[in-house]
């Protein structure tokens, strides 16, 4: 089977590389760590107390899987957590945010060679995959060896669950190969079991993202990153997160004069075109500081969190396009007056538990610049919804403990059955 999967990956590869190179190319991402994607790269030495390779495939798994890694770590005994991620952005945020104690490596392509080169130099003996990020090859790599794979933080949208289905000759029992599947949602959790995790296996555990969202009234940095900017600390602010290409125009358009905008765009291929959709805008990357029109650009990454706390409104991004929005959670632990646009569908299950609360507001389009001008308007509507939302986040929060215990008893058990 590893070979007929090899051979299906060769085919698709060769099939769309005009497609997936002038992609690469224009994102600018041709030069990335080509070797590491092969499996190459640094061997790790043994580990006493056994070791947890954690994934996240981007800067959101990365951010995601934060507290996660420092509870881990502060077991008795620690077990050696290594980190590893997909993009290259991911690599450079776990990186930042992980390098000066634990080893981060990069992912692999799903060839077989590849995943075996990949196994043999970091020698995991347990493996958690955050969200899904199956692939049939690496699953099947681990079963052989014994080391036990763990999806974590599961989340299966239904268009991932229809792609799967559709895929389920490919993966050839790669999810009933699943240790635990730690999921958000009992939705979540039909859709790992219809796909072949046993039912003893699913476990419901919540959402870490809400315990990454952490509560502060200050943020370090975000005086800084106002001084920098240029940022008038007394004139209202809107920030808009995570943003796609489509909603620049838009939002300079819903900002009410005498407002500034900042907008933090998702990913660094899309910085050029907001900046051309927000004239004289103050880039952050480029230390421009002050803008006439109070718009002001963050091209950079690892800085939202600084921004949403010198927000008045936040306004979350890929919200209003084609795309399916953002994550809510850490303007909401901000205590922010948070909008979102009707396409929040990556992240349906926060959304609903803020809407329930009434501590948001979803909206569409044309109403967007008419409330905008109304929370700027209503200091005490603000508030209210950012308590609500404080609360909503605090209410939620206790992943991170159930799925750190569940994989540390999965880990002494392997190691208890190697004594």
């Amino acid at each position: 089977m590893r070979l007929l999967r090899d051979a299906a990956y060769l085919a698709a590869a060769a099939a769309t590389a005009p497609v997936w190179a002038w992609r690469m190319h224009r994102a600018g991402k041709l030069h990335t760590d080509w070797r590491a994607r092969f499996g190459h790269g640094d061997s790790l030495g043994p580990a006493a107390s056994g070791r947890i390779l954690v994934h996240a495939v981007s800067v959101g798994e990365v951010n995601a899987i934060r507290t996660l890694v420092e509870r881990l770590s502060a077991a008795n005994p620690a077990p050696d957590v290594v980190i590893s991620a997909t993009t290259d952005t991911g690599t450079a945020r776990a990186k930042e945010v992980f390098g000066a104690r634990h080893d981060v490596v990069r992912y692999p392509f799903d060839g077989s060679a590849m995943v075996d080169r990949f196994l043999d130099r970091v020698r995991p003996d347990l493996v958690a995959l955050c969200e899904l990020e199956l692939w049939p090859n690496f699953v099947s790599a681990c079963a052989r060896r014994g080391i036990p794979v763990v999806v974590v933080n599961g989340r299966l949208s239904e268009r991932s669950f229809g792609r799967y289905r559709l895929a389920r000759p490919v993966l050839s029992g790669t999810f009933g190969r699943v240790e635990a599947a730690l999921v958000q949602t009992e939705d979540y959790a039909a859709r790992f079991r219809a796909l072949g995790v046993p039912r003893g296996r699913v476990f419901v555990t919540g959402t870490m993202k809400w315990d990454t969202a952490r509560i502060a009234d200050d943020v370090p940095g975000a005086a800084e990153l106002a001084d920098e900017l240029g940022i008038d600390r007394g004139r209202p602010l809107v920030v808009a997160g995570s943003t796609s290409p489509e909603e620049h125009v838009l939002l300079r358009a819903a900002v009410p004069k005498g407002v500034q905008l900042l907008c933090a765009p998702r990913k660094p291929e899309w910085f050029d075109r907001a900046a051309a959709d927000l004239p004289g805008c103050a880039r952050r990357s480029r230390r421009e500081r002050g803008s006439r029109d109070g718009l002001f650009l963050l091209d950079t990454i690892g800085e939202l969190r600084q921004a949403y706390a010198l927000a008045d409104v936040v306004v979350i991004g890929r919200s209003f396009g084609h795309l399916h929005g953002s994550d809510p959670m850490e303007p909401a632990a901000l205590g922010k007056a948070v909008v979102a646009g009707p396409r929040m569908g990556d992240f349906r299950e926060s959304v609903l538990a803020l809407q329930r609360a009434n501590a948001m507001v979803q909206l569409d389009a044309p109403r967007l610049a008419s409330t905008i001008r109304t929370l700027i308007d209503q200091p005490a509507e603000r508030a209210r919804l950012g308590h609500a939302a404080r609360e909503v986040v605090r209410s939620m929060q206790g992943a991170t403990e159930r799925t750190a215990e569940a994989l540390l008893g999965i880990l002494e058990a392997r190691r208890s059955a190697r004594a």
